[in-house]
């Protein structure tokens, strides 16, 4: 059954149970690799460890494959993206003795869409009950609905009562008016139908998808970063990723088309090697500062063509850092940009996290702390057991943010039986506006 049918958003998910442990079956769909994860989330009692976290996460099942089939997180190859999937699902059941008929993948494709929202309704003077927070929330949701756009994320990032701001949970005060300021991220649908359409001919349903910047800030940042505000850069193979977070809410994401694939093939046309011999120097060789040493040290380049006969050529390693700083710069100004231009460049601080495979470039962090003019920490997974060592590193950030997400998914709200209405603007005068106004004056 389609997620996508007339035209509706992605549903929420059911709340995770308090008293019984729980199965979770993930699919981290990226352009270098897809992920299985298969975890068992049990109730654990509130910890000052991770507080935001209401579960014991323990990893039962991993299965990853080489990516095929998807460019920069579009779908290009049914096939090849099918039988991608069957690989990483199947080895992830072998591992954890069990059968997944269903799983929570990641979006990143659909051109996602960070929008802010306002809506409020009558209380007639009585206190708020969890009928109006349901109420207000729909109403600030219906604004988001486009007739090519469906809802990934809808979530609320305070409430206000009677002009009140920076309310938290109003249930049980009184007054007149409530009202509600919501984030919500939306995508194309023919991309996620399509990715849907992937998973389901492997025999396997999709529980919702959730928006990969939002995966890899839930499992790369720790709970002071999200309190006091902080940006998350996900760098992966086709694309990267902005994310930011304040008041341990999930406030604004971005995207741009391109990752650490763009600088494999910069290296590929430099050095006139084949892609995969380039991915190779990348990893042993690659580099985002010169240093002292690089000018005489040598790299063997193989030949594009091994029948011709080619004799390998040599290149020294300031030669490859040439051809490899200018699009790493590129990358990182651009997301200097976005953060700027979000409005919530100033509100995050001084700090900032790097995850995604493309982040552990030698050199990616230093380079960042320059352009960005910003503390910078290389991100991991964290607060899970039963990861392999092999995974443990930035670039399974997104699969563990997936795993991790269903404890945060009651804060959000569909209005699932709603079409698709008109979007509000977003001048200095519209809800964006009023929405930058709200977090000056609380932030």
């Amino acid at each position: 059954m389609s997620l996508l049918r007339n035209g509706q958003s992605l549903p929420i998910m059911k709340p995770l149970s308090d008293k019984r442990s729980t199965m979770v079956s993930v699919l981290d769909i990226g352009t270098s690799k897809f992920c299985c994860l298969i975890a068992k989330l049990t109730p654990r009692p509130e910890s000052e460890v991770l507080p935001g976290r209401t579960h014991k996460i323990k990893v039962l099942g991993i299965g990853h494959q080489r990516a095929r089939g998807i460019k920069s997180g579009v779908v290009v190859n049914l096939d090849a993206a099918e039988q991608a999937i069957r690989n990483s699902v199947e080895a992830a059941e072998r591992m954890a003795g069990v059968t997944v008929d269903s799983l929570i993948t990641n979006v990143s494709s659909g051109r996602l869409v960070s929008e802010a929202f306002s809506a409020d309704i009558s209380l007639g003077g009585h206190a708020v009950e969890s009928g109006d927070i349901s109420q207000v929330l729909q109403a600030g949701a219906a604004h988001a609905l486009a007739p090519e756009r469906s809802v990934v994320h809808s979530i609320p990032i305070g409430y206000s009562l009677d002009g009140e701001h920076g309310i938290g949970d109003p249930r049980g005060m009184i007054g007149e008016r409530l009202g509600v300021d919501m984030h919500v991220v939306t995508a194309e649908i023919a991309p996620l139908r399509n990715l849907e359409l992937c998973i389901n001919r492997a025999h396997l349903s999709v529980e919702t998808m959730v928006a990969t910047p939002y995966a890899a800030g839930l499992a790369a940042l720790v709970d002071d970063e999200m309190q006091m505000g902080c940006a998350c850069i996900d760098i992966g193979g086709g694309t990267t990723t902005l994310s930011v977070f304040m008041d341990g809410r999930f406030v604004y994401s971005d995207a741009i088309a391109i990752g650490g694939h763009h600088v494999t093939m910069d290296l590929a046309r430099g050095l006139s090697t084949r892609l995969e011999d380039a991915e190779l120097l990348k990893i042993k060789h690659g580099s985002a500062l010169l240093g002292s040493s690089d000018a005489e040290a040598m790299v063997t380049i193989p030949p594009i063509a091994e029948e011709e006969m080619d004799a390998p050529t040599q290149a020294s390693r300031a030669q490859v850092t040439r051809i490899i700083r200018p699009r790493v710069e590129e990358t990182l100004e651009m997301i200097r940009d976005r953060l700027v231009r979000s409005g919530f460049a100033n509100a995050v601080g001084k700090r900032l996290v790097l995850t995604g495979g493309a982040s552990q470039l030698n050199g990616m962090s230093e380079v960042a702390r320059r352009i960005l003019s910003r503390n910078v920490r290389l991100g991991r997974p964290m607060g899970i057991e039963g990861l392999p060592v092999a995974a443990k590193g930035p670039s399974f950030s997104t699969a563990v943010g997936l795993v991790i997400y269903p404890q945060m998914a009651q804060i959000e709200n569909f209005s699932g039986s709603s079409g698709f209405g008109s979007r509000l603007g977003t001048g200095t005068d519209g809800p964006i506006g009023r929405f930058g106004s709200w977090l000056r004056e609380n932030f």
